[in-house]
């Protein structure tokens, strides 16, 4: 492989046989659109490290009518063709592009992919579109020749979210965490832990997130509101607005949490952590509603009866 790969290279690294191959090799709807005169060759490589025994690669930057573009070259040297070329050929040109991004452009740019090779059967014996891989095509050209599919709160009315099963209520808190008085869904965020018998974890995590994240002054009073619609649990959630009063949420939300919590609620908000813990909310959620460090989360893991 490497004096195949070593010969490939030292021609295409010569920016004129680079410009013969290319305007020679690439499609004619793609040629017509591209300067060659402006073709530069990148020291990037995106194939993975366990295929550089087999395929390698040259990537060329290249101004087209567009912008900027790319064309990118895979090598295969192997013998035995690879099925799934077409993929690997995909994931290569989008790290392409997610290089082209972090250079600071805020447009995806044209990334040719083209494969050349030299193997031992002939013709070459596979398809070189991507969708061609899956095992039911009809079904991967409409999903990945469509625009991906989007759940977008914003435009559901309340009536149908709440049709929506189990998802309801994450659902109905999120399209409102920012325009409105969560106290005014108080009723309909209790009715929905009734309907659905939500479990009593994800009723403390959607309230914790309710007070801490959404725009309601009085997150104490909106949790007694919820709990005078449930059957179940109403104690629990009731330790929950003692709580929230305790640790003083309402100031907090007053004056910007990010300020922090002062030493004196310290104490309390590890007391809910250590509850939410024990419920089994992941650590990430916690530290975003009690606003205790990741740190502070593991001394709580490791010593639970602090």
């Amino acid at each position: 492989m490497a004096a195949h790969d070593a010969i490939f290279k030292q021609f295409l690294s010569d920016p004129a046989v680079a410009k013969d191959f290319f305007a020679i090799h690439l499609p004619e709807e793609i040629r017509n659109i591209c300067d060659f005169g402006s073709l530069q060759l990148q020291s990037a490589s995106f194939v993975d490290e366990e295929l550089r025994a087999r395929i390698s690669d040259m990537l060329y930057s290249i101004q087209t009518t567009a912008g900027q573009g790319y064309i990118y070259c895979v090598i295969e040297h192997q013998s035995r063709p690879e099925k799934l070329m077409p993929f690997r050929l995909l994931r290569y040109a989008l790290a392409a592009m997610q290089q082209h991004l972090s250079q600071g452009h805020d447009t995806l740019p044209l990334v040719v992919p083209l494969l050349f090779y030299h193997g031992q059967r002939s013709p070459y014996p596979y398809t070189l579109r991507w969708l061609d891989g899956f095992s039911d095509v009809i079904q991967a050209e409409k999903l990945y020749n469509a625009p991906f599919p989007l759940v977008d709160l914003t435009v559901i009315s309340d009536d149908e979210i709440k049709t929506h099963r189990r998802v309801a209520l994450l659902e109905l808190v999120q399209k409102h965490i920012r325009t409105r008085d969560m106290l005014e869904l108080a009723q309909d965020i209790g009715l929905l832990f009734e309907r659905w018998q939500v479990p009593l974890p994800q009723k403390r995590a959607i309230l914790f997130y309710i007070a801490r994240s959404g725009n309601t002054s009085r997150p104490a009073e909106f949790i007694e509101a919820v709990a005078q619609s449930l059957s179940t649990d109403r104690e629990a959630i009731m330790t929950i607005a003692q709580q929230l009063e305790k640790i003083g949420f309402e100031k907090g939300i007053k004056h910007g949490m990010q300020r922090g919590m002062e030493q004196g609620m310290k104490a309390s908000a590890r007391n809910i952590a250590r509850q939410l813990l024990l419920s089994g909310m992941e650590p990430a959620q916690i530290s975003e509603i009690t606003q205790l460090s990741a740190q502070e989360l593991e001394q709580l893991i490791d010593s639970p009866s602090e």
